[in-house]
């Protein structure tokens, strides 16, 4: 289990303080979201908090990207120090034009799907990908309720990997996340986990969200 926790529910006021206390707690990547206020009805942050977090801290930085034109923003990324960077199927740029770019910059590529999208239109993209991010809740606001169905969603996207050839592609989860679910997602397939009001707002703090965590493996 990667447990990666949605820094949209961070205390932007101390973001440096907040990545080292995380880093303590024993968190594994960071996940950034960006979005526009176009492709999702929310407006978040841009590469510049990911860029002056980036010297505080060695976790993985993992951004996901919902927004209309993620090519055009890619760079920021790549030199605000991202390691792995995301962006959506539904997004209007070319999936693949994305993930290509991505990987050409020497980052980690990765597809993300919203609840709508069925998994397999993933299957042309998935050997250009090195992790395939699938939506719980409706891109755009954290605090959202868990979809039930995402657990199927999950194993089917899992098959699909295994099927490709891929049994080691990450199959990240994201919306709504909490000890409550996380097991069922692990044993459908999911090894890295995003949580954002869940984990910040846990009654024992950031260690003891991950020690929730940790004990579901």
């Amino acid at each position: 289990m990667i447990i990666a926790p949605s820094m949209l529910v961070a205390d932007f006021s101390c973001l440096a303080e907040e990545v080292r206390a995380l880093q303590q707690a024993g968190v594994d990547w960071l996940h950034w979201d960006v979005m526009d206020g176009h492709f999702v009805p929310n407006l978040s942050h841009g590469a510049l908090p990911v860029k002056d977090t980036r010297p505080h801290t060695s976790l993985f930085f993992n951004t996901h990207l919902m927004i209309s034109h993620p090519l055009q923003y890619l760079d920021d990324f790549v030199q605000a120090g991202a390691d792995l960077i995301c962006a959506h199927i539904e997004a209007e740029d070319p999936p693949a034009d994305f993930l290509r770019a991505v990987r050409d910059s020497g980052r980690q590529s990765g597809i993300a799907i919203s609840p709508d999208t069925p998994p397999d239109v993933l299957r042309p993209l998935l050997p250009m990908a090195d992790l395939v991010l699938v939506m719980s809740v409706h891109p755009g606001f954290a605090g959202q309720s868990f979809i039930e169905g995402s657990v199927g969603k999950v194993a089917e996207t899992r098959a699909l990997c295994d099927a490709e050839g891929l049994p080691d592609m990450h199959i990240q989860i994201d919306g709504g996340v909490s000890d409550e679910n996380a097991r069922a997602l692990l044993q459908a397939g999911a090894d890295v986990f995003v949580s954002g009001s869940w984990f910040f707002h846990h009654p024992d703090g950031y260690a003891g969200a991950v020690r929730a965590l940790r004990a579901l493996e």
